[in-house]
């Protein structure tokens, strides 16, 4: 569809801007495309260094993405993937709320968070539509750093609006995850949503719907 064309093009202009080292290779997260920075810098980030997956990928598309360089991750993974201590940066344009939190709750410490850098729905957003008690109950990590993440909404265009709408740029300073209560940190019981009456998401193991 022409909103994943524009998506993609997108992530791809932002590998050529970017600078990370010439050195490891990048990995990835389910739902994301995940990009590693280093210390010494080059030109621009290879796509082999980006790492995508979507279940609902056809053969077809899959094929034309490794066709472009980009690496395609074997599993679905739910968005739950640690950085291991490296800089990361998520690509999640329109995402389900409940990637962004299995991605938090797969980094939830302050040395972590803090090389964590994701586009994405706005957080501030999902804070604003969804109650409160629902917000904590079904994505707790979400609401527990929303003290903690500085957001800047990628700039509106009249063309690109069902593509990038709501979409912002969230990153988390050492700082203030530091300055949030210390029993932020205790509770890290991984999020299983039995009680999420619309989860957003396609789960491991569960095959994408048929495409229209």
């Amino acid at each position: 569809c022409p909103a994943a064309r524009y998506q993609l093009a997108f992530l791809l202009l932002l590998l050529d801007e970017l600078r990370v080292s010439t050195g490891a290779g990048g990995s990835g997260g389910g739902g994301t495309g995940p990009v590693r920075a280093h210390a010494a810098l080059s030109p621009q980030v290879p796509p082999a260094r980006c790492a995508l997956f979507d279940p609902a990928f056809s053969a077809r598309e899959a094929a034309a993405l490794r066709a472009l360089g980009l690496c395609l991750l074997p599993e679905n993974e739910e968005g739950k993937h640690g950085v291991e201590g490296a800089a990361t940066l998520f690509y999640m344009v329109h995402c389900g709320k409940a990637l962004y939190n299995n991605l938090l709750w797969s980094n939830w410490s302050p040395a972590a968070l803090s090389k964590l850098v994701i586009i994405g729905n706005s957080f501030r957003g999902i804070e604003e539509r969804l109650l409160s008690r629902i917000l904590e109950r079904d994505y707790s990590y979400i609401a527990k750093v929303l003290k903690g993440v500085e957001e800047v909404a990628l700039p509106s265009h009249p063309r690109y609006l069902d593509t990038f709408n709501d979409t912002s740029v969230h990153w988390f300073p050492l700082d203030k995850l530091q300055e949030l209560s210390p029993e932020v940190w205790d509770c890290v019981e991984e999020p299983m949503y039995q009680d999420c009456e619309d989860l957003e998401i396609i789960r491991k193991g569960e095959g994408a719907p048929a495409k229209s």
